[in-house]
């Protein structure tokens, strides 16, 4: 097992707290990880992106409805899947430019009906079809950034980001958590790093889902790295895989 989250949960400097996170909320994920129908790629996956550390941050349950926003090729909402458990149920949600870079990997993983809890939810930005009041949590994971990088080239017009981020907020229930990790941009820079370099400042991140009536609750130091000096596009080979990430927990009151 990874080193302890009680040892590890340090506030993050420019913010303030850090939600408790219990070892065997950790234990329990690491259990879902182990499972062997998993792929070799997940596995490899877990080594960068922790997952065991940072869901335990959203304190999922058995039994609940949890949307895994701009899933690509659904790698979270598999995890989910197992941390909900039969009773629950995970709604792996793209959009259309989203859904094509994702589709191989789709397929995969949602062959013969290999993960029945899992619904497969596509659409356009503005009106995913979640519905409302029915989500006990969503996850957003290297995604959120997204909302405000255009290129139409790929197949990625501008979104309305307060349309797609009000959507959120309706299909949350009251109480209910939205998960958001993602590529630290340098500070002041809002969202302009979006469109060069694929990051976001976490201060204007904190401000947008507040400007949304989210709560910001807690972060964790989990995907942190110093030497990023916050520079280079998310895909330089020198620093892909490596970048600093904020992990932030909201909630809606």
């Amino acid at each position: 097992m990874r080193l302890p989250l009680l040892a590890t949960c340090l506030a993050v400097a420019t913010l303030s707290g850090c939600a408790g996170v219990s070892i065997n909320e950790s234990a329990g994920i690491e259990r879902v990880l182990a499972n062997p129908a998993r792929s070799a790629a997940d596995r490899e996956r877990d080594a960068r992106d922790k997952p065991a550390e940072v869901l335990a941050l959203a304190k999922f349950k058995r039994g609940d409805t949890v949307a895994d926003l701009l899933a690509g090729g659904g790698y979270y909402s598999e995890i989910l899947s197992g941390i909900v458990g039969p009773n629950g149920k995970v709604l792996l949600v793209n959009n259309t430019g989203y859904e094509a870079f994702g589709k191989k990997a789709l397929a995969e993983r949602l062959a013969n009906d290999r993960l029945p809890n899992v619904v497969h939810v596509v659409g356009p930005s503005d009106a995913l079809g979640m519905g409302e009041n029915v989500l006990d949590g969503a996850v957003i994971v290297m995604s959120y950034h997204d909302l405000y990088w255009v290129d139409e080239k790929e197949g990625w017009p501008k979104i309305d980001a307060g349309q797609f981020l009000d959507q959120i907020v309706r299909a949350l229930k009251p109480g209910g958590v939205l998960l958001v990790v993602d590529h630290s941009a340098k500070s002041g820079t809002g969202s302009n790093d979006a469109q060069t370099l694929h990051r976001i400042d976490e201060q204007f991140a904190i401000a947008d889902f507040r400007k949304h009536g989210l709560q910001w609750e807690a972060a964790m130091p989990m995907l942190r790295n110093p030497a990023d000096d916050h520079s280079k596009n998310v895909f330089d080979p020198a620093i892909r895989g490596k970048t600093d990430r904020f992990v932030h927990l909201y909630r809606k009151p």
